[in-house]
Protein backbone atom coordinates (compact mmCIF):
# COMPACT_ATOMS: atom_id res chain seq x y z
CA UNK A 1 0.00 0.00 0.00
CA UNK A 2 2.92 2.23 0.96
CA UNK A 3 4.09 1.76 -2.90
CA UNK A 4 1.00 2.82 -4.48
CA UNK A 5 0.87 6.01 -1.96
CA UNK A 6 4.06 7.08 -3.39
CA UNK A 7 3.04 7.22 -7.00
CA UNK A 8 -0.07 8.86 -6.60
CA UNK A 9 -0.50 12.82 -5.53
CA UNK A 10 -2.31 13.47 -2.62
CA UNK A 11 -6.05 14.42 -3.14
CA UNK A 12 -6.26 18.20 -4.41
CA UNK A 13 -2.75 18.32 -5.39
CA UNK A 14 -1.64 19.02 -8.92
CA UNK A 15 0.48 16.15 -10.60
CA UNK A 16 4.27 18.00 -11.08
CA UNK A 17 3.56 17.34 -14.95
CA UNK A 18 0.85 19.72 -15.27
CA UNK A 19 2.94 22.06 -13.10
CA UNK A 20 5.40 21.43 -15.57
CA UNK A 21 3.19 21.91 -18.63
CA UNK A 22 1.80 24.92 -17.11
CA UNK A 23 5.11 26.57 -16.85
CA UNK A 24 6.49 25.99 -19.97
CA UNK A 25 3.21 27.48 -21.17
CA UNK A 26 3.41 30.15 -19.27
CA UNK A 27 7.11 31.04 -20.14
CA UNK A 28 6.32 30.11 -24.03
CA UNK A 29 3.70 33.03 -23.85
CA UNK A 30 5.97 35.75 -22.13
CA UNK A 31 9.20 35.08 -24.67
CA UNK A 32 7.16 34.63 -27.55
CA UNK A 33 7.18 38.55 -29.19
CA UNK A 34 11.51 38.47 -28.18
CA UNK A 35 11.39 34.65 -30.25
CA UNK A 36 9.43 35.89 -33.07
CA UNK A 37 11.54 38.84 -33.51
CA UNK A 38 14.75 36.68 -33.22
CA UNK A 39 13.79 34.57 -36.05
CA UNK A 40 12.29 36.88 -38.53
CA UNK A 41 16.09 38.51 -37.89
CA UNK A 42 17.30 35.15 -38.59
CA UNK A 43 15.36 34.13 -41.18
CA UNK A 44 16.40 37.58 -42.72
CA UNK A 45 19.64 37.32 -42.35
CA UNK A 46 19.81 33.86 -44.03
CA UNK A 47 17.58 34.60 -47.03
CA UNK A 48 18.51 37.92 -47.54
CA UNK A 49 14.60 39.10 -47.68
CA UNK A 50 12.92 42.23 -45.95
CA UNK A 51 11.59 42.18 -41.91
CA UNK A 52 8.59 44.16 -42.30
CA UNK A 53 8.35 46.78 -39.45
CA UNK A 54 11.99 47.19 -39.45
CA UNK A 55 12.28 50.88 -41.08
CA UNK A 56 9.45 53.40 -40.84
CA UNK A 57 8.55 56.64 -42.35
CA UNK A 58 8.12 59.17 -39.63
CA UNK A 59 5.75 62.26 -40.52
CA UNK A 60 6.86 65.77 -39.04
CA UNK A 61 5.08 69.17 -39.35
CA UNK A 62 6.75 72.49 -40.04
CA UNK A 63 5.27 75.77 -40.58
CA UNK A 64 8.21 77.07 -43.23
CA UNK A 65 10.23 75.38 -45.55
CA UNK A 66 13.29 76.72 -43.66
CA UNK A 67 12.50 75.05 -40.40
CA UNK A 68 12.16 72.29 -42.25
CA UNK A 69 15.67 72.03 -43.59
CA UNK A 70 17.23 73.54 -40.60
CA UNK A 71 15.29 70.25 -38.71
CA UNK A 72 16.63 67.86 -41.20
CA UNK A 73 20.25 69.28 -41.89
CA UNK A 74 21.43 72.01 -40.00
CA UNK A 75 24.92 72.19 -39.35
CA UNK A 76 26.25 75.34 -37.64
CA UNK A 77 28.86 76.31 -34.70
CA UNK A 78 26.92 79.37 -33.26
CA UNK A 79 26.67 80.23 -29.60
CA UNK A 80 23.76 79.94 -27.82
CA UNK A 81 23.47 83.43 -27.76
CA UNK A 82 23.94 83.83 -31.49
CA UNK A 83 20.94 81.43 -31.79
CA UNK A 84 18.41 83.35 -30.01
CA UNK A 85 17.84 85.30 -33.14
CA UNK A 86 17.86 82.21 -35.22
CA UNK A 87 15.35 79.79 -35.82
CA UNK A 88 14.28 77.40 -33.07
CA UNK A 89 14.38 74.33 -35.41
CA UNK A 90 18.71 75.18 -34.93
CA UNK A 91 19.42 75.39 -31.46
CA UNK A 92 21.12 72.30 -31.70
CA UNK A 93 24.01 71.93 -33.42
CA UNK A 94 23.04 68.62 -35.07
CA UNK A 95 20.26 67.72 -37.05
CA UNK A 96 18.28 64.52 -37.99
CA UNK A 97 21.14 63.34 -40.53
CA UNK A 98 23.96 64.19 -39.13
CA UNK A 99 22.91 62.68 -35.82
CA UNK A 100 22.11 59.31 -37.84
CA UNK A 101 18.70 59.22 -37.18
CA UNK A 102 17.55 59.07 -40.38
CA UNK A 103 18.97 57.96 -43.76
CA UNK A 104 16.58 59.84 -45.72
CA UNK A 105 14.00 63.55 -45.86
CA UNK A 106 11.86 64.35 -48.21
CA UNK A 107 10.56 67.91 -47.72
CA UNK A 108 7.30 68.22 -48.86
CA UNK A 109 5.83 71.86 -49.69
CA UNK A 110 2.58 73.72 -48.61
CA UNK A 111 0.58 71.24 -47.32
CA UNK A 112 -3.11 72.93 -46.39
CA UNK A 113 -3.91 71.82 -42.61
CA UNK A 114 -6.64 72.10 -40.67
CA UNK A 115 -6.78 71.57 -37.36
CA UNK A 116 -8.67 72.20 -33.87
CA UNK A 117 -6.26 74.67 -31.08
CA UNK A 118 -7.53 75.85 -28.02
CA UNK A 119 -11.18 75.09 -29.11
CA UNK A 120 -10.92 76.72 -31.87
CA UNK A 121 -10.53 75.49 -35.59
CA UNK A 122 -7.40 76.79 -37.56
CA UNK A 123 -6.19 76.85 -40.59
CA UNK A 124 -2.47 77.04 -41.85
CA UNK A 125 0.07 75.91 -44.76
CA UNK A 126 2.83 73.73 -43.50
CA UNK A 127 5.77 71.82 -44.95
CA UNK A 128 6.12 67.98 -44.29
CA UNK A 129 9.17 66.13 -43.59
CA UNK A 130 9.00 62.96 -44.68
CA UNK A 131 11.90 60.84 -42.62
CA UNK A 132 12.76 57.53 -43.53
CA UNK A 133 14.40 55.22 -40.58
CA UNK A 134 14.57 52.35 -38.56
CA UNK A 135 11.85 51.55 -36.60
CA UNK A 136 14.29 51.24 -33.79
CA UNK A 137 15.32 54.55 -34.03
CA UNK A 138 11.78 56.33 -34.14
CA UNK A 139 11.52 57.24 -30.10
CA UNK A 140 15.00 59.14 -30.53
CA UNK A 141 14.15 61.16 -33.44
CA UNK A 142 10.57 62.14 -32.39
CA UNK A 143 12.88 63.26 -28.56
CA UNK A 144 14.92 65.01 -30.94
CA UNK A 145 12.14 66.70 -32.97
CA UNK A 146 10.57 67.76 -29.30
CA UNK A 147 13.05 69.58 -28.49
CA UNK A 148 14.15 71.52 -31.78
CA UNK A 149 10.44 72.34 -32.86
CA UNK A 150 9.14 75.52 -32.50
CA UNK A 151 5.58 74.27 -31.98
CA UNK A 152 3.93 73.58 -28.32
CA UNK A 153 3.23 70.24 -29.86
CA UNK A 154 4.88 69.27 -33.26
CA UNK A 155 2.99 66.84 -35.09
CA UNK A 156 5.73 63.18 -34.97
CA UNK A 157 4.23 60.10 -36.10
CA UNK A 158 5.54 57.11 -37.60
CA UNK A 159 4.02 53.84 -39.81
CA UNK A 160 6.16 50.61 -40.04
CA UNK A 161 6.91 50.07 -43.56
CA UNK A 162 5.77 46.65 -45.32
CA UNK A 163 7.85 46.21 -47.84
CA UNK A 164 10.46 47.65 -50.46
CA UNK A 165 12.85 47.26 -52.51
CA UNK A 166 15.98 45.11 -51.15
CA UNK A 167 18.50 47.71 -52.60
CA UNK A 168 16.39 50.63 -51.23
CA UNK A 169 15.90 49.04 -47.76
CA UNK A 170 20.14 48.06 -48.03
CA UNK A 171 20.78 51.90 -49.29
CA UNK A 172 18.91 53.11 -45.83
CA UNK A 173 20.81 50.96 -43.74
CA UNK A 174 24.45 51.71 -44.75
CA UNK A 175 22.82 55.44 -44.37
CA UNK A 176 22.60 55.15 -40.61
CA UNK A 177 25.55 53.62 -40.08
CA UNK A 178 27.73 55.26 -37.41
CA UNK A 179 31.16 55.97 -38.54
Amino acid sequence: MDRLGSRCPLPGYPRPSVLLCLLILTASFLTYPMLRTLSLQLHSAVTGSYVSGTYSIVFVNCPNEQIARDIASYVGGESREQLQGMLFAALFSVAILDKKLAASVNILPKASSLYFWNGEIEEATEILLLIKTKTSKVRMLSSYVRLVHPFEIPEVFSLPMDQGDVHYLKWLEEGMEED
